[in-house]
């Protein structure tokens, strides 16, 4: 190279791909843990779960929700396959929640560390110009120096408080209060992260069932997961080690108001749980909307009410067979009840044979029923005038292909296919039949009533309820306390070289009002000696 030749550019550094890669995970996770991420992952959690409001959710209402993706078409196709209605179990709505527990957890920690660390520091230096903090008085004294200072120990007994001498002479005291707000700030975001981690634990150890009960005398046993109509486990629940208890469901009775609106559903029953189980001891309870029996660990609860229809066939041989099944409302008041109740023919034991000659009756029934031109319209929920208008199906119910159906209604492909046929219609009162063509008789005997039962367990309630107490006391705490600081210089000769120069500081560590008073009240005490 000559001595006109510039000297060659240097290569640029680049950071090797392993250092790249850590780069990256460390930016990643200082994003992740900042305040400000978690704040936003809070405001997405409440977003995210405002679906599981607005919209019905398959876990609380299978029927509801598939009657929504019916009506709405390609939309409610697609809210589906988007997880709108398993909101609480959808993938996203998990992901946002994973997220901000490791989002408060690297909060939390640092914050903790440094709290713990500035608990154990001394306060401040004095600042060497008192007059530029915005509290700030100043006076001289007759007093010596000791006398102030024991008097300023005295005033701020219950501060974080430690005494300098400064080089001149001049002594100070700087003392601190109000570390609680950062201690509730702690504390309310430490049991937020409790209750988010309750609420993942209750989510695996939880488990709730729905069930109909008949209020004749039925009983229904937690004895495993074939005794549920509907049963929802946690995701550490198989349904093999349920609390074992068993409830008697002896009568229903409900108040309406004049326009058919519910006011209080009530069921006398009978439980055993523990020990009772032994010596078949029934204990009694009175079972309300709002008032859950409480046993073994579970919560039962009665959620809603119904009516079983009760009809009696009479086939051409004299077999009889009695059989009350539910039928649901088809609005909130249970004005009207679908429903059907199915029947197997007596004595046939060909299953061709059997599967051409099952009956199924079908259709409406009112409590306080009404005619219109031979259409049958309920006058109100309360049991007065109890009617049905039934169709008798006949043929193959589909009791046989291996498909659960509806205890609701009959397979309607089976109608389609021809092979269940309608063979009568008719409207009933209590006591009146319909006879069909072959000379069986149909006969409606009457109604009972039956209440759907909510059995839920979750070990973490207790815990859920602890921390959200912890949270609203740490809210209390960091809103109620005021983070303050205040300084005190003792100069002793002053300007003529008698008495004693007091100069005292103030500095809100918080903008909130109210210290201006307490500083003006402090500083006066302490530059007078007077305390008021």
């Amino acid at each position: 190279m000559t001595a006109t030749e510039a000297p060659p550019d240097p290569k640029p550094y680049r950071n090797s791909p392993a250092q790249r890669v850590l780069a990256f995970l460390r930016n990643t996770w200082r994003g992740l843990t900042a305040m400000r991420t978690a704040l936003i992952l809070l405001f997405l959690l409440a977003l995210a779960a405002l679906p599981g409001a607005l919209l019905p959710q398959r876990t609380l209402n299978a029927p509801k929700t598939e009657q929504y993706i019916a009506d709405h078409g390609w939309w409610g196709t697609l809210l589906d396959r988007l997880q709108f209605f398993d909101v609480y179990s959808s993938v996203w709505f998990s992901a946002i929640y994973l997220l901000l527990m490791i989002s408060l957890v690297g909060c939390l920690l640092p914050r903790s560390v440094e709290y713990f660390r500035s608990m154990r520091a001394k306060p401040v230096l004095t600042p060497r110009n008192l007059a530029r903090l915005p509290h700030f008085a100043k006076a001289t004294t007759p007093r010596d120096p000791d006398e102030v200072l024991a008097a300023a120990r005295a005033r701020l007994k219950g501060w974080r408080a430690v005494e300098r001498a400064e080089d001149d002479g001049a002594r100070t005291i700087s003392a601190e209060r109000g570390y609680l707000r950062e201690t509730g700030n702690l504390v309310f975001h430490f049991g937020m992260l409790g209750l988010i981690i309750a609420f993942a634990l209750g989510k695996m150890y939880t488990y709730e069932g729905q069930v109909i009960v008949q209020a004749n005398g039925s009983q229904f046993c937690n004895s495993g997961i074939y005794a549920y109509d509907s049963f929802t486990p946690g995701l550490r629940v198989d349904g093999t080690d349920l609390n074992p208890f068993c409830v008697k469901v002896n009568d229903f009775s409900a108040e309406f108001t004049e326009a058919g609106q519910p006011i209080q559903y009530r069921s006398n029953v009978q439980y055993q749980a523990g020990a009772d189980l032994e010596t078949g001891t029934w204990r009694n309870y009175l079972l309300e909307v709002n008032s859950p029996l409480r046993l073994a660990g579970d919560r039962v609860y009665l959620l809603g009410n119904g009516y079983s229809p009760i009809f009696t066939i009479t086939w051409p041989d004299g077999t009889t067979r009695t059989q009350a099944t539910q039928w649901r409302p088809t609005d909130g008041t249970a004005t009207l009840n679908e429903g059907a109740t199915k029947f197997d023919p007596p004595n046939i034991t060909d299953p061709f044979e059997r599967r051409t000659k099952q009956l199924a009756i079908t259709g409406l029934f009112a409590p306080d029923g009404l005619l219109h031109g031979g259409v049958l319209t309920g006058g109100g929920p309360e049991l007065t005038n109890p009617m049905v208008a039934v169709d008798v199906m006949r043929g193959d119910l589909g009791l046989d292909s291996g498909q659960s159906q509806s205890i609701f209604s009959i397979d309607q492909s089976m109608v389609d296919d021809g092979r269940l046929t309608r063979v009568a219609r008719s409207n009933l009162n209590v006591g009146q039949s319909v006879t069909l063509d072959d000379g069986t008789v149909v006969r409606f005997d009457g109604v009972q009533r039956f209440v759907s039962l909510q059995i839920s367990h979750d070990p973490t309630q207790t815990y859920v309820l602890g921390f959200a107490v912890v949270m609203f006391v740490g809210l209390g705490l960091s809103l109620l306390i005021k983070r303050r600081r205040l300084w005190v210089r003792v100069v002793p000769g002053g300007e003529a070289g008698t008495g004693t120069v007091v100069e005292v500081g103030g500095l809100a560590r918080t903008d909130q009002a109210g210290y201006g008073e307490e500083f003006t009240r402090i500083a006066d005490e302490l530059l007078t000696g007077k305390r008021r």
